[in-house]
């Protein structure tokens, strides 16, 4: 469609708030953005209430920036890109549109066209319909290979449903619907986009965390930003997310029940020793168990200590934001 074209969207009343934004992270994906955002301009011409764009360039090296801009020529259309000084990951790409997004929903998707923005109108109606606070999409019949992608995709979320329990079949799908309000009390860090429904599932019941099929495409431009790799790194990622959250608020009852179970084995060989010693009259300076004791007492120690010095932390330390802002373009500047 020629730049000039406009499409018939909802114009937003200054004194309106915005219902919906619409949350795309990019990166090298220059080919990608203007059929993308047109896309979602037709999606939601229908949508009858004030929407916003925002638009995450995560230090990308091609003219995807500049190809976004272009984007403010289209009449009605809230737009806000946000230019991070370099490469931050899609997570923090995520956080950063999250942190300034305005909608009462938030609905996210990836830049490379494969997920289908017209599917955003139906997962709405069915979270307001349902009263979820997310709905996740589930890519069934998936355009990707099989062994790169399928295959370890698969064998990530079977995992990650059987450890977290909240029984989403597609994790990695990028398109997704929360409740705004939700979806701010938690805070994406690392790689742990993959991870959301989890997250979402300690501050909300699982009951109100659903799934519906929506339809993905093949890449049209451009190369995967993901190989076989991700799947070993999932796995490192998923041990932090069940450390979070099961103890995210208590980290001193991890560490102090590991340091408790070190304390009483030491307690019990030192009181064997101490028997062995006194009692039986054996010398025990030279004994294996002698030096498992200590060993075991200084651990215990280091335990507990590092449980309370987490507690600490857990109570003063904020949040740090994981991306720097270079620039940010709205359609005033």
């Amino acid at each position: 469609m020629p730049q000039s074209q406009t499409l018939p969207l909802f114009v937003k009343e200054a004194e309106a708030e915005v219902e919906l934004s619409v949350l795309i992270p990019f990166r090298n994906e220059e080919e990608s953005v203007a059929p993308l955002v047109e896309r979602v301009c037709d999606a939601l011409k229908d949508f009858g209430k004030p929407w916003e764009l925002i638009l995450i360039d995560d230090g990308s090296t091609d003219d995807t920036l500049a190809n976004a801009r272009k984007e403010f020529a289209r009449e009605g259309l809230d737009l806000r890109i946000i230019e991070f000084q370099r490469n931050f990951g899609q997570a923090a790409g995520l956080q950063a549109g999250i942190d300034a997004a305005r909608g009462r929903l938030l609905a996210t998707l990836d830049g490379d066209l494969q997920n289908d923005p017209y599917d955003i109108p139906k997962m709405i109606a069915m979270l307001e319909e349902r009263k979820l606070d997310l709905v996740c999409g589930w890519r069934k019949s998936r355009q990707d290979g099989l062994m790169l992608r399928l295959i370890p995709s698969w064998a990530a979320n079977r995992l990650i449903r059987k450890v977290t329990g909240v029984k989403v079949h597609d994790y990695g799908c990028g398109l997704k619907v929360y409740r705004t309000k939700v979806l701010k009390q938690v805070r994406i860090m690392g790689g742990m986009h993959r991870f959301i429904p989890a997250w979402i599932g300690s501050v909300v019941p699982t009951s109100r965390i659903d799934e519906m099929v929506v339809s993905h495409h093949a890449r049209q431009f451009g190369q995967s930003k993901y190989g076989i790799s991700r799947t070993f790194r999932v796995v490192l990622d998923l041990l932090s997310v069940l450390f979070f959250m099961s103890f995210r608020h208590r980290p001193g009852h991890f560490f102090g029940t590991i340091g408790l179970v070190f304390g009483g084995l030491s307690g019990l060989a030192f009181l064997y020793l101490f028997v062995v010693k006194f009692f039986l009259g054996e010398d025990i300076g030279t004994r294996p168990m002698l030096t498992i004791a200590v060993m075991l007492f200084i651990g215990a120690v280091q335990m507990i200590t590092t449980g309370i010095l987490a507690e600490m932390l857990a109570r003063t330390h904020g949040e740090a934001r994981n991306y720097v802002v270079r620039n940010s373009y709205s359609r005033d500047n």
